[in-house]
């Protein structure tokens, strides 16, 4: 028996799912948007909104909802588009049901971006235009155009970002480099581009280096910056320990600069990244006007090298604390206050686990007088010696802090590194093509990732030695650098001499402290202190 078919004839609209006998106009909306906020791009931003809102008006079958812009905004990243975002949730919620734009790229240039907005609104029934590329979403080859047209505009986004990047890196390999001054305490924008002292600041930024070289810790210098009503590199009240550790290993205030210190790592999200050895650093010595001499930078990061090197936990109470040692148990002498709450009220030095062991230490306690006392004679001591001191820890200094030979083999080792690594990249690519054998696949991969691993462990046996050398090198100069300073006796304490020249003190009795300089030399103080 035949079998009978009728035909029942399509009565929806395939752009809007609206039956065509339908006279409800569609609810109409523009989107415009320029990717910088110059001048020039001004006219642009108004011509679009002009364009669109006389467009849809002319149309009698549209019913002009709005025009929906971004101005100054990139479109590789849809999440900060504010009219964009406003438009799409108005489409979903159903007051819009056609978006006039007018590219793909003005749209977006993120493929997953533009996909997944356009499915999202086709699933709503809402349609979106591209006059430039004549595409309707709701078409049968809306979404492979969309595909595609999408891609295109992701490339020329991704090349944008690259000679946007090569700009950057060649400005950095010409020493030149950026900053965020709103945010940087102590300098602002010269008239030459360059790095312009703010003296106000530049208070505020020595007054941390002394207080550091003082004994305080970073914790406590952000403590007393907020009880002296200072405010912090983002004007605000509260100081953190980490934005006070900021300054006092910035090579900028010594008036150095070290660029590129973070790089894009995508292009898409934007998202930095600490450079890690990635891409090339350029170190600038000299680049402008330091707020830190350049000794007293360096003598902070010995000081904060020997703190984090201490057995026992730093404390900040004073310059002295964490700089004398007690003889018999190896702890250090910390402050203590006698009569607090009278008029015999003084601080004193003691050893920490004096009253903690079983048997009590015998080391007697020192007040700051007598620490200051025994330091200048032990800093006079030297005096009519300075000169061959310093000679011979020039000789010291050549000879265990030298890196030539350590350097060549870090060179070498980095270069043994980089072509295993690429015959690893290049033995996979092969592997990916045409499939090898799996086991000698296996083997020659394992061969050669055991000899990256070897050379990078080499290299970073080197790299370490090097960085120990180089930070006794700084030791060395500093103290030189301090005896150097002085014209004759020493006639009083100078903490910035005190920090320079010791290494630590070692109390035996009250007649015989032992004061350690950098340089490995022992002076013995005797006599009452």
């Amino acid at each position: 028996m035949a079998k009978k078919v009728t035909t029942i004839p399509a009565t929806l609209n395939r752009f809007d799912l609206k039956p065509i006998a339908a006279a409800k106009k569609r609810k109409t909306a523009g989107y415009g948007r320029v990717s910088t906020d110059s001048e020039e791009q001004a006219t642009s931003y108004a011509a679009q909104v002009d364009y669109y809102t006389r467009y849809i008006k002319s149309r009698e079958d549209w019913e002009f909802v709005g025009v929906y812009t971004d101005e100054g905004i990139s479109a590789t990243d849809t999440r900060k588009r504010d009219g964009f975002n406003q438009m799409i949730e108005d489409a979903l919620d159903g007051k819009i049901d056609l978006i006039i734009t007018k590219s793909v790229s003005r749209f977006a240039r993120n493929t997953v971006d533009s996909l997944t907005t356009v499915r999202k609104l086709k699933e709503k029934g809402v349609e979106v235009y591209f006059e430039k590329e004549n595409i309707y979403t709701l078409d049968s080859k809306g979404e492979l155009l969309i595909t595609i047209m999408s891609s295109l505009a992701q490339e020329e986004s991704r090349s944008i970002s690259e000679n946007t990047t090569w700009g950057k890196r060649k400005q950095f390999a010409d020493g030149k480099g950026s900053l965020a001054y709103s945010t940087f305490l102590g300098y602002e924008k010269g008239e030459d581009g360059n790095l312009k002292v703010n003296p106000e600041q530049a208070e505020t930024v020595r007054l941390i280096y002394q207080l550091f070289l003082e004994g305080l810790s970073p914790y406590a210098i952000a403590k007393k910056l907020m009880t002296l009503g200072i405010k912090s590199p983002a004007g605000k009240d509260t100081w953190h320990q980490s934005s006070v550790k900021s300054i006092l290993t910035n090579e900028k205030y010594k008036g150095d600069a070290l660029l590129q210190k973070q790089y894009t790592a995508d292009f898409l999200t934007k998202k930095r990244k600490k450079n890690q050895g990635e891409i090339p650093q350029y170190y600038v010595e000299g680049n402008h006007e330091a707020i830190v001499p350049p000794e007293k930078w360096e003598l902070v990061q010995e000081e904060m090298a020997r703190r984090k090197r201490m057995e026992s936990r730093y404390s900040s109470a004073s310059i002295f604390s964490s700089k004398i040692k007690c003889s018999e148990c190896g702890n250090w002498y910390g402050s203590k206050v006698w009569h607090s709450k009278d008029k015999y009220r003084r601080v004193i030095y003691q050893c920490n686990r004096k009253f903690r062991n079983d048997a009590k230490c015998r080391t007697p306690h020192l007040t700051e007088d007598e620490i200051k006392a025994a330091f200048v004679k032990a800093v006079n001591a030297v005096i009519p010696e300075k000169d061959e001191l310093i000679a011979n820890t020039k000789v010291m200094m050549r000879i265990l802090c030298d890196t030539t030979e350590l350097e060549v083999e870090q060179s070498r080792l980095a270069a043994e590194m980089g072509a295993a690594a690429a015959m690893t990249e290049r033995l996979i690519a092969e592997n990916k093509i045409a499939p090898m054998d799996q086991g000698e696949y296996q083997s020659r991969r394992d061969e050669l990732v055991i000899k990256y691993e070897t050379a990078k462990d080499g290299y970073d046996k080197a790299s370490g030695e090097i960085a120990d050398r180089q930070g006794r090198r700084k030791v060395y100069m500093q103290f030189i650098s301090g005896l150097q300073k002085l014209d004759g006796f020493c006639r009083g304490f100078d903490e910035e001499l005190w920090t320079a020249l010791l290494d630590h003190a070692t109390v035996y009795t009250k007649d015989d402290v032992r004061f350690t300089f950098k340089a490995g030399n022992e002076v013995k103080v005797t006599g009452e202190v």
